[in-house]
């Protein structure tokens, strides 16, 4: 691994663990991460918020910034990408137990590439599909509700079934509308023990102007209003938790390798991911990647499936469905570089990126408001 890299912590302080020491308080048992004590708790999911990037520019954030003293540093699952985080945390799972192993990847089952968050190309079969129930269907199996405040368009969609099944859904349709989003969070908690959020414009901003444009910086500053707004607003006996699905680096266009312009890397069958961390698929995984890595050179950690398993880039376990989705050849770009596909064009149009391992794209805040210790 990349000396650059940053380990998943599967095992202690990672996004897997959120929920399900949520539970832990909420039955009087003993966390994996120390929350504060409460009756309910609010998860707040803030696509795109890293640490980094949130220590960087927290004079934008005030509320969040003062939020990070003390606060646990988690990482995501491998890729970074929001996908495989969502569900990771809707799970309690890492990628190689639930098997979204990135934002697209090859399916066996219909013998083409998917795209898991707009299920493009996707099983219909939506329910045999997952691996492991979500946590929220563990809540419900102890008679504890849970609801989801997310956009309306999201409701039934299948990583919203894969990731957060068992939740009632509380729609939002203001995007953006603080007054509304707080509403329907206190409509939620009448109701449930526990309610997951997602702000998703703050990862939008990034991918279309770059961390630290100021159209990002004041997407962040909208961000941190909310959440100012949103502690001031519940109980002191609720525990607001607010974290990120990934962080985000800026690439330059002369940091980008056009996969179909390298002759080399012309002997794959398909090609998933994104441009900070692909999926490549062949028969000859040994000579995939020689290829990638006589190209790429140093700017990338070039691996076969099984390596990549064996680092522990999946988690502990991997399912044999997660394993036949993983790519034979991985690819995990360094710095700020990034491997783009002509299949995908819209992708060239991104400034801001995430999906790999280097720490400003796997380290997310763990915040808390309110509770007690």
């Amino acid at each position: 691994m990349s000396e650059k890299f940053v380990e998943p912590r599967y095992e202690d302080l990672a996004l897997t663990h959120i929920f399900p020491s949520v539970l832990a308080r909420l039955e009087g048992a003993t966390p994996v991460l120390d929350l504060p004590s409460a009756t309910k708790y609010v998860v707040l999911l803030v696509d795109g918020l890293g640490w980094h990037q949130l220590l960087r520019h927290g004079e934008h954030a005030e509320t969040m910034a003062d939020a990070m003293a003390g606060a646990p540093r988690l990482t995501c699952s491998v890729p970074s990408t929001t996908a495989t985080s969502l569900t990771s945390l809707g799970t309690g799972c890492p990628t190689g137990e639930h098997g979204i192993v990135g934002y697209t990847f090859f399916e066996p089952t219909v013998s083409r590439v998917i795209n898991a968050l707009t299920w493009e190309g996707g099983p219909s079969d939506v329910t045999g599909f997952a691996q492991v129930p979500t946590v929220f269907q563990r809540l419900a199996s102890i008679g504890r509700g849970s609801g989801t405040v997310t956009l309306d368009r999201f409701a039934g969609s299948a990583l919203t079934r894969l990731a957060f099944a068992g939740t009632t859904h509380f729609p939002v349709s203001a995007e953006g509308d603080p007054e509304q989003f707080v509403k329907l969070v206190e409509d939620a908690l009448r109701g449930t023990d526990v309610v997951y959020c997602y702000e998703r414009m703050l990862d939008h901003d990034g991918h279309g102007h770059g961390v630290g444009s100021w159209q990002w910086l004041d997407r962040l500053g909208l961000v941190d209003d909310m959440v100012a707004h949103l502690s001031d607003s519940l109980p002191p006996d609720v525990c607001l938790l607010v974290t990120g699905d990934h962080g985000m680096v800026n690439v330059p266009e002369d940091a980008r390798i056009v996969i179909e312009n390298e002759p080399r890397l012309g002997g794959c069958s398909a090609i998933g991911g994104e441009p900070r961390f692909r999926h490549v698929y062949g028969d000859k995984p040994r000579e995939l990647a020689w290829a990638w890595e006589s190209v790429l050179g140093e700017r990338g950690v070039v691996m076969r499936r099984e390596e990549a398993i064996e680092a522990g880039w999946f988690g502990p376990q991997t399912t044999g469905m997660s394993r036949s989705r993983i790519g034979d050849v991985v690819v995990a770009m360094t710095a700020d570089h990034a491997a783009m596909s002509t299949a995908t064009p819209g992708e060239f149009g991104l400034v801001g990126m995430h999906g790999s391992l280097t720490a400003a794209e796997m380290e997310v805040p763990l915040l808390s408001f309110g509770g007690s210790r």
